[in-house]
């Protein structure tokens, strides 16, 4: 099974097109040590040819680009693709805007939680994937499933799971409903297998908190791609970013005791990987203390275009 980070980014990507932070300031000038990263996405294949996404970025496009195995082939027809499907754990822009990438009348299937598919079916623009070519399939929490793309099977399952989480921002409906008004579904986690190898693994963008059900399904698991946004809860805050906290937005803290090395440690995962890194976040500098610090906890920091054999 072949796994490539096409995007290791938060929203607004990495340089965010109107930050002028430390961060994004140092990566336009080419500074050593800074990396440019587009919008969270992977992809995944069973047999190399046939792929599959798991959230589709605002720069699917570019990412499609760079990626030589995602693009149409020379031998193939007039329109081809090896995109076979696209899976979705939520309905946050960075994870739905590159549906609107695919939209050349290109057979592949869109899987997502009831919850999303609701969203995508709110918001007539998203028509544009005529339903007869792009079929939308809603993907069952706790059971796993085959996926299908519109020309059949694509070798691996998946099991969507809820995570700790939050409701997309465009969509909450105020501070007096409880989170926001989010549900079961708004924020999913998803555990992809290819059966014909028994290898697996575990992709969490978008994770609130490490609880008891969560830590128990990843302990032992051989490979984990998991959000990374903050490192601490408040530095978007104190950085003068953004008036909201990492909890506020649904996304635990890389640091402190409360955070994601902290709740992994007991886990024993063979193969660590933060995605989904905000712009503010220090361990973007390869020479941070928090780089360092976080490396020496056994973690990788995700960059596009990294690419992992299972």
């Amino acid at each position: 099974m072949l796994i490539r980070i096409l995007g290791a980014a938060a929203g607004g990507g990495f340089p965010q097109w109107n930050c002028n932070c430390r961060n994004c300031a140092d990566v336009r000038a080419g500074k050593p040590g800074f990396r440019a990263r587009t919008q969270c996405s992977l992809a995944v294949s069973a047999n190399g040819t046939d792929w599959v996404l798991l959230n589709t970025a605002p720069d699917l496009r570019q990412q499609i680009n760079d990626t030589p195995e995602l693009g149409a082939r020379r031998d193939g027809g007039l329109r081809n693709s090896p995109i076979k499907a696209a899976v979705l754990t939520g309905g946050d822009v960075d994870f739905i805007a590159g549906l609107l990438d695919l939209r050349e009348l290109q057979p592949f299937a869109v899987y997502g939680s009831t919850r999303v598919l609701a969203t995508l079916a709110a918001n007539s623009v998203f028509n544009v994937l005529d339903a007869s070519v792009v079929p939308r399939r809603a993907l069952p929490l706790g059971s796993p499933i085959a996926i299908e793309g519109a020309e059949g099977d694509t070798g691996l399952v998946v099991e969507a799971f809820a995570v700790p989480g939050k409701i997309a921002l465009y969509l909450e409906s105020g501070a007096a409903t409880e989170n926001y008004g989010s549900r079961e579904g708004d924020a999913i986690g998803l555990k992809v297998s290819a059966p014909a190898t028994g290898k697996s693994f575990f992709y969490v963008p978008g994770c609130a908190v490490v609880d008891e059900e969560l830590a128990a399904r990843l302990k032992g698991a051989p490979l984990v791609f998991f959000d990374g946004t903050l490192y601490t809860d408040d530095e978007m805050i104190r950085q003068g970013l953004m008036k909201k906290t990492g909890q506020r937005m649904g996304h635990i803290s890389i640091s402190g005791s409360a955070g994601s090395i902290a709740a992994f440690e007991p886990l024993r995962v063979a193969r660590k990987v933060y995605v989904h890194i905000n712009n503010s976040n220090p361990v973007l500098d390869d020479n941070s203390p928090e780089r360092r610090a976080t490396e020496a906890a056994g973690w990788e920091v995700g960059t596009d275009g990294m690419e992992i054999c299972l």
